[in-house]
Formats: structure tokens, C-alpha cells, sequence
């Protein structure tokens, strides 16, 4: 891994943190916030997105773009779903619970917050939303967090909607899920104070940290999303949407750098050589009779063969800027965006079919000589023509250096174009959604996780570690609720942590089992009306058919409740069985009658009363 001079290179970065809120409804309507499963959809519908003008009638630059591609939209729609989603019903006012919950966060961050938020639309026709828009607030202003290497300040936090989900891509549309489309989400800005790959992910670290304590945010794969702006001195802003894990905002940070030296060392080369980008060119005669699969298969389907020549460029298309990625890869990226499969260029052939001869017979077509390189794109002619001047475009700003776009971030840390970054014409006022007056005095301040732990292990007696797990798992809140009801501390937490934990690695689906099953189960056990060593056989059940009460599942597996007297004559059948064993070694045979005597019970009986029992009947006999 290359290391770089962060200060040296002028390194500025600032995140963005999409934190979805757990309320009960919707930001805009009053409909739950479940994730739902596409196979349930009750009707589907399909829309086409075309952007519009802003109210000083210009474009977003992004979303025209994005309206190059034609493409269908269908949506999945279910019974937790209403005409809001569609965008056949106006929407409601901005939801109460998630106002508050957006409060409690400003006040976590130190912001200020503002006194009437009024609702903006954001232009978005990616499909992502029925209407072509997001809607968005702003709630505070002017927070600050600290870490290791300094403060960092928060600009502001907006509570907008959540997106429609993907559920498939095809070559001509995209489904959505509608179960998604509107669930309250914040959207946290740093200044861009930050000035180190682990500075960033610390910032990230602390923020949702910070989102936990308040135990109202959704936990789970796609519930957090971090956008990572970066850009060294002489390069540019770069926004890098969709980091999932915090643990790759480092190397995200780390390879975007590495991404724009090396665009800045292309960019010089390119200028001692007095590089030029040239016109593009039919030279689909080029590759008559081309043993080449992808050009052989489109010319058959009469489709064209076109060629931009990059004069100067030989030798740096092929270069690389990531890991497996190259400055030919951004070209590429481009072009697809446009519907092609991809390009070709000469720094890669002659391969895929594509001979020495005909790498010969293209440079000559085009112009090229030994210094240059030539890309091309086999396609119809509409997406070819799109697809060829999109990377000759891209070349065009290789010269000039890194440019200004939103990319999205890969599992492997790299990165990939997206779009143009979005200027201020994708905003204009929400004129449905009426002006709502913000009180924070209405909110209170959430205890900090770092604080929980501490007090759970005070007051409830808690090793360090469990506490921890505790506090910062995604079933805190249930947690809490069990102790205030009285149930035993320790063992909520053991069930919460370690019991399921186990279950799951037994490959028992306890992401079906709910809240409640868990409470009930528990009360079952704080009440004696399930003994501790029955708790796994319950969860399991639960887990196999979650329509059951733990009452229901406690019949289910025959746990119901023993009395003492009926511990009494298991454990007093086990001790006369072994009766010489207790004779020879008195309580020595304690261990190995306990184990036969919760056999025996089947789970029944709570393990302390049968061990009680047992260690009277032996003093009996001994």
C-alpha cells in the first residue's frame, strides 16, 4: 500500500451519514416502516422520469445525465403501502416522532437547531422515487464532534425520505420496492475539516455512535450509508457515494487520493506530449470478417463499430489508478452509462479475439501513429454514437486533470463514475407539505452508549464486555425494556447477546423472531413458568413457526411448568438408580447426577431448584 503525504498533497475530506430512523411510519404518510418481501407485492406500476427545469429554469447537469438513458421504472406496491408512495396522493405533514428523533440527534452533535423547517424538493430520476424528487428539510445547523486528530465540525442535518429499493436491473428498467420509499431518514454533512483517511473513518465511527445512543435508528445491512467527499490540491471534489461499512471509509479515502495523483501524473505526461483527443469515426470495416465476439456478434446485427483516436495517449489509457482499475476502466465507465457494454482500446489489444493485424489497420484508419491510442465501441448506432463522445469526453478531461463527479464506491475499496456532481438546480420548495415549528426544549438528550456502559455495569452488575455488547448491540432498546420490567439484568442481556448468538450459529432463523417473542420469553422465565434451560428449545420453535405466543411455544415443546414435588420424585428416581454411586462418593457424584437429572426434567425445571433438590436427596442417602 502506498503511503502518502496527506499534509504535503493538501488532503480535504468531509462525509455525509444517511442514518435511517426506526418510528412507526413513514415521513410522509401513515404507513409502517417494515421491510417487505418483493414476492409479496399486491400490484405493480411503471413510470418513465424526464427531468424539469428549476425555478430559475435551469437543468441539473446530474439529472440530464441520468435522462440520456431511456429507461422504465416499475414499482412493487403492498398492503403497507398507499397512494403517497405512488405519488397519487399528496403527502401528510412531516412526521412527529421522526421530528423529535432528529431533534435529539442535533442535540447530540451540539447544533443549533432551526426554528421552522421547511420541506425542499431534490431532484432525482434515477427511478429511485415515484415523484422524480426527494423531499428533504433542514432540521440544525452548526454541530461539532471531536476526535484524535482534532474537531470536526457537522454543517447541518436534514431529515428527508428514504429511497425506493432496487429489487433488479435489467437492460432496458429497473424494479423498485416500495417498502422503503419513505422511511425517515437523516442526512448528516461535515465541514470538510477532516485531513486523514483515519480521521474520517474515526468521524464516521463517532457520528454513529452517536445515532445508536438515541436508539431510534434502524440497524442492519443498508440502514447507514456514508457519502465521502475527498479532494487533494491540485485535483478536485470527488463524492463518493454509498460506503456500506465504516471499516472501509479509510481505504476509500486512501485509494481516492492514490486515484487523483495519478489522474494529475497522467495529466502531465499527457501535456509534454501535447496530447489531443481527435473526431470519431465509423471503422466498422475495419473488423469485417473479425474473429472477435462482441464486435463480430454486433456487426451481424448490423450495429456500427466506432473509434475515437487519442493522440499522445499510448501507454496511459492501460494505466492504472486502483486496484484493477484504469484510467481505460473511467473511459469505459462512461460508456456504459450510456448503454454500451463497455470500450476497447489499444493500450489492452490486440485480445479478446481482436488481432495485430486489424489494431494495425485501426490506428491507420483513425489517424494513429506509434505514440497514440485509439479506443472503440461496437453497439447500435443511437448507443454507440452516445456511448464513443461520453469516453472521448472522458479523455478530454484526463488532460485537464481530475474532474468533479460523484462515483460510487466498490466492495474493494475502488471506486466507479456515476454521474456529474449535482448543482444547485436539482433544489426548489416543497409547495404540498405546509411549514412545521421545531421545540427542541420537547426532546430530551440521550444517554451516550459509552455511558450506558458504564451505568450497566453499575447498576445492573454487568462484566465490561457484556455491557458493551449490550449497549452498542441493535436490541438495546429491548434490553431496557426488560429490565424496567423488573426481568433480571444478567439474563436479558445473556439471552439478547449470547443465546441468540448461539442459536443463529445453530442456524435457527432468529431474524424471525420479534421483540415481543423475546420479552415474552423472558417474562415466562422471570414468572417460573419456564425454566432458563428450556429457553433454547422455545427460541428455536418461535423461530420455526413466529405466528406462536412463547405461551403457545412453551406447549409446543412440552415445557410446561413441573412442581417441586414433581422435581422431587425425578430427581429422587435418578438418586436411587445410582444409589450405590452416592453411597461410594456422597456429593463427589453430584456432577454427574445433576446432568442426568436435567435430562430427565427435559428443561422443566429451572436448574437451581433442581440442583437444590439434588444435593438434599443425596445428603439423604450419603
Amino acid at each position: 500500500m502506498t503511503a502518502y503525504d496527506y499534509d504535503g498533497l493538501g488532503l480535504v475530506a468531509g462525509l455525509e451519514i444517511h442514518q435511517q430512523l426506526d418510528t412507526a411510519t413513514k415521513l410522509f404518510c401513515g404507513c409502517p416502516t417494515e421491510e417487505r418481501d418483493p414476492a409479496s407485492a399486491t400490484r405493480s406500476f411503471t413510470r418513465y422520469l424526464h427531468p424539469t427545469k428549476s425555478e430559475l429554469g435551469e437543468l441539473d447537469e446530474a439529472a440530464l445525465e441520468e435522462s440520456q438513458v431511456e429507461r422504465e421504472f416499475e414499482y412493487l406496491a403492498y398492503d403497507t403501502t398507499c397512494l403517497v408512495e405512488e405519488d397519487e396522493e399528496p403527502p401528510h405533514r412531516l412526521d412527529e416522532e421522526a421530528r423529535a428523533v432528529a431533534l435529539q440527534i442535533a442535540d447530540l452533535l451540539d447544533m443549533e437547531p432551526i426554528d421552522q423547517a421547511h420541506v425542499m424538493r431534490k431532484l432525482v430520476i434515477d427511478g429511485s422515487n415515484t415523484s422524480g424528487f426527494q423531499r428533504t428539510s433542514l432540521v440544525a445547523q452548526d454541530g461539532e464532534i471531536e476526535t484524535d486528530d482534532g474537531p470536526v465540525g457537522i454543517e447541518d442535518l436534514l431529515l428527508e425520505e428514504e429511497s425506493a429499493q432496487r429489487v433488479e436491473e435489467r437492460g432496458d428498467g429497473v424494479t423498485f420496492s416500495l417498502d422503503r420509499l419513505g422511511v425517515p431518514l437523516v442526512e448528516i454533512g461535515t465541514r470538510p475539516d477532516i485531513d486523514s483517511p483515519a480521521q474520517a473513518q474515526e468521524a464516521a465511527e463517532q457520528i454513529g455512535m452517536l445515532l445508536r445512543s438515541t436508539g431510534a435508528v434502524k440497524r442492519g445491512l443498508g440502514t447507514i450509508r456514508q457519502d465521502v467527499n475527498v479532494s487533494i490540491a491540485e485535483g478536485a471534489r470527488v463524492e463518493i457515494k454509498g460506503v456500506q461499512a465504516l471499516d472501509q471509509i479509510a481505504d476509500i479515502v486512501r485509494q481516492e487520493v492514490g486515484r487523483q495523483v495519478e489522474l494529475l501524473d497522467i495529466r502531465k505526461e499527457l501535456a509534454d506530449r501535447d496530447a489531443s483527443v481527435g473526431d470519431v469515426q465509423d471503422v466498422s470495416d475495419v473488423f469485417a470478417g473479425t474473429d472477435s465476439g462482441v464486435i463480430g456478434e454486433a456487426l451481424s446485427d448490423g450495429d456500427s463499430v466506432l473509434a475515437v483516436p487519442l493522440y499522445g495517449f499510448d501507454g496511459l489509457v492501460g494505466r492504472e489508478l486502483q486496484p484493477d482499475r484504469r484510467l481505460g476502466t473511467e473511459l469505459s465507465d462512461h460508456a456504459k452509462r450510456h448503454g454500451a457494454g463497455g470500450i476497447f482500446h489499444t493500450d489492452e489489444l490486440p485480445a479478446y479475439g481482436v488481432t495485430a493485424a486489424e489494431v494495425e489497420t485501426l490506428s491507420e484508419a483513425v489517424g494513429a501513429g506509434d505514440d497514440d491510442a485509439v479506443a472503440i465501441v461496437a453497439a447500435d448506432d443511437d448507443t454507440a454514437e452516445q456511448a464513443i463522445e461520453a469516453a472521448a469526453e472522458r479523455a478530454e478531461t484526463a488532460l485537464e486533470g481530475v474532474p468533479e463527479e460523484t462515483r460510487g464506491a466498490n466492495d474493494d475499496g475502488t471506486t466507479r463514475y456515476l454521474r456529474p456532481l449535482p448543482g444547485a438546480a436539482r433544489m426548489y420548495p416543497e409547495t404540498d407539505v405546509p411549514p412545521v415549528e421545531l421545540d427542541p426544549s420537547a426532546v430530551e438528550t440521550p444517554e451516550l452508549l459509552t455511558e450506558k456502559v458504564e451505568r450497566y455495569q453499575t447498576q445492573f452488575g454487568l462484566d465490561a464486555g457484556l455491557a458493551e455488547q449490550v449497549a452498542y448491540g441493535r436490541r438495546m432498546p429491548l434490553f431496557e425494556r426488560a429490565v424496567e420490567e423488573g426481568i433480571d439484568a444478567t439474563f436479558a442481556a445473556g439471552l439478547l447477546e449470547s443465546t441468540l448468538t448461539e442459536r443463529r450459529r445453530d442456524d435457527v432463523a432468529v431474524g424471525e423472531l420479534t421483540d415481543e417473542h423475546l420479552l415474552e420469553t423472558m417474562r415466562l422465565v422471570e414468572a417460573g413458568d419456564l425454566a432458563k434451560e428450556g429457553v433454547n428449545d422455545v427460541l428455536t420453535a418461535l423461530a420455526a413457526d413466529p405466528t406462536l405466543s412463547a405461551e403457545e411455544a412453551v406447549e409446543a415443546v412440552g415445557l410446561s411448568g413441573v412442581s417441586e414435588d414433581d422435581v422431587r420424585d425425578a430427581v429422587s428416581d435418578v438418586v436411587d438408580r445410582n444409589a450405590d454411586q452416592v453411597q461410594a462418593e456422597g456429593m463427589g457424584a453430584f456432577s454427574a447426577l445433576m446432568g442426568e437429572a436435567m435430562g430427565a426434567l427435559r428443561g422443566k425445571a429451572d436448574g437451581e431448584v433442581v440442583s437444590d433438590v439434588l444435593r438434599e436427596e443425596i445428603q439423604k442417602r450419603a
